[in-house]
């Protein structure tokens, strides 16, 4: 009678508590070594989980957990268990259930924009965190995104950026890193706004930054960007493959593959650390730089090559 008092555990956090009794069972020297939790099968996110099941140390074991509905809710490589035991959230969603369920072991929170970061800081596990938390954002920092406009147009300084409400927190980091710049920043509140702000900051910049926000995430809001760019003749930058595809003269980003590694190396970090709760933030590093070469032709601009623009833009730091 008592049992049906309690709702049942989702079918994931179900699982989590299987791998955890069969890891205390094979012994306390011996917890499964990478669980990862996946909700999101978009083709970053999947070549994500690709790198880190490929990377895997000989001998570890990896679980990966579905928590939406598929055919399968864990795939398990091959392997003893490993002697620490890390859980990685890939995705919003998936570090929005994992932040909600207990827990003890390390937990890395990869793939999240800053923005997705900004709407999780509020919440209970992250201000007051019960175990290790490491948080990998997805995008470079603003300041590799400077580094690179600085190696394609380094006596430029006037850099105009269209920002919503939410991308404070992006402003106000491009702001520290941006001393020396001349950075002009209107706000859009809407879509029927971005014009408007288009229309005053194009005259009073040499270039025009898109941020990884609301704007950098509309296709629309983008294209509108990238056209106030090209009628004006200024060069275009951003944080995304797609903006560069679409017209955008260059980009520092980071790659999923990349991001797995660093991901890794962040939850070996979280482990190292001890018991201690804290969390821990990263951007993405290494940037890798994206060139749009027709539009450099267009604009008359002769850039080094993506290799050299990404050696430049790393050793910033």
């Amino acid at each position: 009678m008592l049992a049906n008092r309690f709702p049942p555990l989702p079918r994931w956090q179900r699982v989590l508590s299987t791998l955890a009794c069969a890891a205390w069972l094979c012994g306390s020297a011996q917890a499964a070594g990478l669980t990862v939790l996946m909700a999101d099968e978009t083709a970053a996110h999947t070549e994500f989980v690709r790198q880190l099941r490929e990377t895997q140390d000989a001998g570890n074991r990896f679980h990966l957990v579905h928590l939406a509905a598929g055919e399968r809710a864990v795939e398990e490589a091959a392997g003893s268990a490993a002697p620490d035991g890390i859980t990685m959230a890939v995705g919003m969603s998936a570090a929005r259930s994992a932040i909600a369920s207990p827990g003890q072991d390390p937990l890395v929170l990869a793939m999240l924009s800053r923005l997705d970061y900004e709407s999780l800081r509020g919440t209970a596990a992250l201000r007051r965190p019960e175990r290790q938390i490491g948080v990998l954002l997805r995008e470079p920092a603003m300041a590799d995104q400077l580094a690179l406009i600085d190696a394609v147009m380094p006596t430029k300084r006037r850099l105009g950026i269209v920002a919503t409400a939410e991308s404070e927190p992006i402003v106000n980091e491009l702001l520290r890193a941006g001393l020396g710049w001349d950075l002009q920043v209107e706000y859009a509140p809407d879509a029927k706004s971005l014009a408007t702000a288009l229309r005053l900051l194009v005259p009073r910049s040499d270039a025009l930054l898109v941020l990884p926000d609301k704007i950098g995430d509309s296709q629309a809001a983008t294209l509108t960007v990238l056209r106030a760019g090209a009628g004006a003749g200024l060069p275009v930058f951003g944080t995304s493959d797609g903006l560069v595809r679409s017209g955008g003269l260059a980009a520092a980003v980071s790659t999923p593959s990349q991001l797995a590694q660093q991901a890794r190396g962040l939850g070996h970090k979280l482990a190292a650390a001890g018991s201690a709760p804290g969390v821990r933030i990263e951007a993405a590093t290494p940037a890798t730089v994206r060139v749009n070469a027709t539009v450099a032709r267009g604009l008359g601009l002769r850039l080094p090559d993506e290799r050299e623009l990404t050696a430049r833009v790393s050793s910033i730091r």
